[in-house]
């Protein structure tokens, strides 16, 4: 499929104005939706939170988590009505360059098994399934088990 994301989207850095929009997306995407206030947290601890965006608009965003040789996707978004467009491609590479450049020598994500599309892009990116999470996520009917799945970045 050939992506037809908008050319003039930027990867930026994730700032305090762009949490309500950031929020709304989160609201539209998942279920079970982060607050602002963990984004806030996220920003005021230093991890590494970028938004996608057009002049506009946000279009999707991740947080990650980096310490010592590891890094960690702790969230990674694209608004609904933007998916398929390639952009959580564009913004799972990104996250991966700058895991790269803090030196990371792996990075780890949990996903969801009722998100087959995450879990495909994840697998076409390098990731692979390292384990298993019981009852990680909340979900409609009690809870959702996490697939763990991990990358290891090697030297250029």
């Amino acid at each position: 499929m050939v992506a037809a994301f908008d050319l003039s989207a930027q990867v930026r850095a994730m700032t305090d104005a762009d949490l309500a929009e950031v929020v709304q997306i989160e609201g539209r995407a998942y279920e079970f939706p982060w607050t602002i206030n963990i984004f806030r947290d996220c920003l005021r601890a230093g991890y590494g939170c970028f938004v996608l965006a057009t002049r506009a608009e946000i279009i999707g965003y991740f947080v990650l988590s980096v310490a010592a040789d590891e890094a960690h996707v702790l969230n990674v978004c694209v608004d609904p009505s933007e998916q398929g467009n390639g952009y959580g491609r564009r913004l799972m590479k990104r996250l991966l360059d700058l895991a790269r450049w803090h030196r990371a020598e792996r990075v780890f994500l949990e996903v969801r098994p009722s998100n087959p599309r995450a879990i495909a892009l994840y697998h076409d990116l390098g990731f692979n399934e390292i384990g298993r999470r019981p009852r990680y996520y909340p979900a409609k009917n009690g809870r959702e088990d996490a697939l763990v799945m991990a990358i290891e970045l090697l030297a250029d």
